[in-house]
């Protein structure tokens, strides 16, 4: 096995990969036959973890090498990546090449490995795996369910031309790699540099389930739409009152535009200063990512929207085209204002202090499309009590005693909202009505 990783062109596979680590532990049992049994086992848990981070299930060694193939992005993979045109040159032989290798990976005869009778059972064990049961949370199953699929499918494929075919799909479908299998990402601070980390079980909201606000819904789709027909669209700033369904908004169309290259990416606005890092590494990505700012304001002595300023509009750098920012306020400036802003001059503080105004205030400028989420009237709010209970299924309560447990509720818990509306919906379940 060792010798045919090390035979591998467009797909190497580095020596911390899990790969590389059984081929060694099979390679060490070669010449010392007491070296093997515990590296096998340390790799066996390895494997075993992460078929549980990802939903693997059934032959977790075809998912393995089917992960391997979906997940590199290398030369290659990058330039297919959601591109339906064939590409032809000279690279084809080469990677008929690995796939060839690949093939014999798929098919590797164990028997012929010096491991132990115990290790070879195990191992037959985990090509016919059945894993246990969990909560949709602990793993990732839309990312596994894909790999299960492909795995079958290369497995079977008959030549590597076969086998190429079958991935070249996945690749002008999906693309490769993290952003493949992902909609939504986060940073995550790793010392002075940051790391993209996929959200493993983003929300499954849809437009459909937030009642009312359909004109705000729809100026943001043809926004949105825009932007994934390559079209010039805006940055787009949800701005009013909270629990009015600002940042729901925004998870629905991840959702929905999930399978025509929409990429959603969370960030914090003390994480700003890195805004040009993550736009070098997305730039040359065949994606449409959104830069999702949720609850964006700013106090008077905060200067981070001075690096978001930079970035929508003004840099050297031009921002890329397949790069938008979408962030959602309560406020309508973004930045606290104060009498002293309003105030024409004051020569201890600043001798043009309406020219500071200006610039705090132009940060909202920088966003084209602003759209207000109001707080529903008393009627729309008894309206989204009314859907939301219907398809919850509370067969139990009649209208005008639900309408009372609303009014009730909401003189409780901070006025009419959408938010309000959900959470008495889940009150309701969770004290046993009829759903």
């Amino acid at each position: 096995m060792l010798e045919m990783l090390d035979q591998l062109i467009i797909y190497r596979v580095d020596e911390t990969h899990l790969l590389s680590r059984l081929a060694n532990a099979l390679h060490a049992q070669k010449y010392d036959p007491n070296d093997q049994p515990g590296q096998f086992y340390a790799w066996l848990k390895e494997l075993l973890d992460q078929a549980t981070r990802c939903g693997w299930n059934h032959n977790l060694w075809h998912c393995l090498l089917t992960d391997r193939l979906l997940s590199d992005e290398n030369s290659y993979t990058l330039s297919k990546e959601r591109r339906d045109e064939p590409l032809h040159g000279s690279i084809t032989p080469l990677l008929l090449h690995d796939m060839k290798l690949f093939q014999a990976l798929f098919h590797y005869d164990w028997n012929q490995t010096h491991m132990s009778a115990q290790a070879k059972e195990y191992f037959t064990l985990i090509c016919d795996y059945t894993s246990i049961p969990k909560r949709d949370e602990m793993s990732d199953w839309q990312m596994g369910s894909r790999i299960g699929t492909i795995a079958k499918r290369l497995a079977n494929a008959a030549t590597p031309q076969d086998m190429l075919m079958i991935l070249d799909d996945f690749y002008s479908q999906y693309g490769v790699g993290k952003f493949a299998f992902h909609q939504s990402f986060r940073l995550e601070q790793r010392k002075d540099t940051y790391a993209l980390v996929a959200i493993q079980n983003p929300s499954s909201i849809t437009l459909e389930d937030l009642i009312g606000y359909e004109s705000q819904k729809e100026t943001l789709c043809a926004n949105t739409e825009a932007f994934l027909q390559g079209k010039n669209a805006n940055n787009v700033l949800l701005y009013g009152e909270s629990g009015t369904g600002k940042s729901s908004s925004i998870k629905a169309i991840a959702n929905r535009y999930y399978a025509q290259g929409l990429r959603l990416i969370e960030i914090q606005k003390h994480q700003f200063s890195y805004l040009p890092q993550l736009i070098a590494e997305i730039k040359t990505r065949n994606y449409g990512f959104i830069l999702y700012m949720d609850d964006l304001s700013f106090e008077e002595d905060e200067t981070q929207y001075k690096y978001l300023k930079a970035i929508m509009e003004g840099g050297l750098e031009q921002r890329p085209k397949h790069v938008l920012i979408y962030a959602t306020s309560n406020r309508r400036h973004l930045i606290k204002e104060t009498w002293r802003d309003r105030r024409d001059i004051d020569e201890a503080q600043d001798l043009h202090l309406p020219e500071t105004m200006s610039e705090k205030l132009s940060l909202v400028a920088r966003f084209g499309v602003s759209i207000y989420y109001g707080r529903p009237t008393p009627q729309e709010y008894h309206h989204i009590v009314q859907m939301l209970a219907q398809k919850e299924g509370l067969a139990d309560l009649d209208e005008q005693t639900l309408w009372q447990i609303a009014n009730a509720w909401e003189l409780r818990h901070g006025g009419v909202s959408g938010r309000c509306a959900r959470q008495l919906i889940d009150d309701l379940n969770a004290k046993g009505h009829e759903t």
